[in-house]
């Protein structure tokens, strides 16, 4: 996991829960920014996350930028990928339906 990169922060504005927030440009590391193939626009991911206190500033949430990423990409085989660790068989009884009281 890497370390957070924090641009911004801001806090809850006017009565419907919208939050305001200010974001350092500059503080964007490049490897981050993203063109888009399609449109050729540029992007970053962010996440608004809730601060645990207010700070002296008054501000209720800052911003950092969502590093995420996967590990590989997903094997093309057509069939759903699942984690064999997590996979375990269980093996049920037959029951005779005669032998159920009700």
């Amino acid at each position: 996991m890497s370390d957070k990169i924090y641009v911004g922060s801001g806090k809850v504005v006017g009565k419907y829960g919208q939050i305001g927030v200010s974001l350092c440009v500059s503080d964007i590391p490049k490897e981050h920014i993203f063109t888009s193939q399609k449109t050729g626009k540029k992007y970053i991911n962010l996440k608004v996350c809730e601060k645990k206190q207010v700070d002296q500033y008054g501000k209720t949430h800052y911003v950092e930028i969502d590093t995420w990423q996967p590990n590989q990409a997903p094997q093309q085989t057509g069939q759903p990928q699942t984690n064999q660790q997590n996979v375990q068989q269980t093996n049920f009884d037959v029951v005779d339906d005669s032998e159920v009281p009700f």
